[in-house]
Parts: C-alpha cells; structure tokens; sequence
C-alpha cells in the first residue's frame, strides 16, 4: 500500500512541536480528508460547518483557534471568505 508523503511530512512535523494538540490534528485530519477528496490538490474548498463536523469540533472559538494556531504554525494557508455563499480556501502546506 502507497503512503501519502504528505502525511507522512505531517506528523514527523508535529512529533517535536509541543505546540500542537489533539484538537489541532482533528482538524488538520479533517482538512485532509477534503484535500483527499480533491485528488491531493491545493487549495481545498471548505466550509466551516463541514469541517467541524468531520473534526468532531462543536464550538466555533475553538475552530478558529486551531485554524490560527495552524496557519502561524506554519501547517496550512487560509484564505477566508467571509461570505456564507462562498466557500473559503485552504493550502495544506509542505511541512
């Protein structure tokens, strides 16, 4: 079975940085599983409330949050829509 480099990178990442938590990896294994669906392409297309149910994340703090915390971690790019109607823009990055 092929191994996805890019996960692999992940969590070699996140093995040394004490800044990173369980909810954290919930939400950057959410932010996969889109980036997954999207044939491993950037940038995914998300919407808050679609993340958070696949993150298993139920307050809207707490998701932005980790979000911040991952973009000044240096593990995604974000670009906000700020528009209900349109969704926001997620890099996954080389890590």
């Amino acid at each position: 079975m092929e191994h996805v480099k890019e996960l692999t990178s992940f969590y070699s990442a996140i093995k040394g940085d004490h800044r990173i938590g369980t909810t954290h990896i919930s939400l950057y294994m959410a932010l996969f599983q889109f980036y997954n669906l999207n044939r491993l392409e950037n940038p995914i297309q998300i919407t808050r409330t679609a993340v958070m149910e696949v993150a298993k994340i139920n307050g809207f703090a707490t998701y932005h949050k980790c979000m911040r915390d991952l973009v000044e971690f240096g593990y995604v790019q974000y670009e906000p829509s700020y528009n209900p109607a349109i969704s926001s823009k997620v890099y996954l990055l080389d890590v």
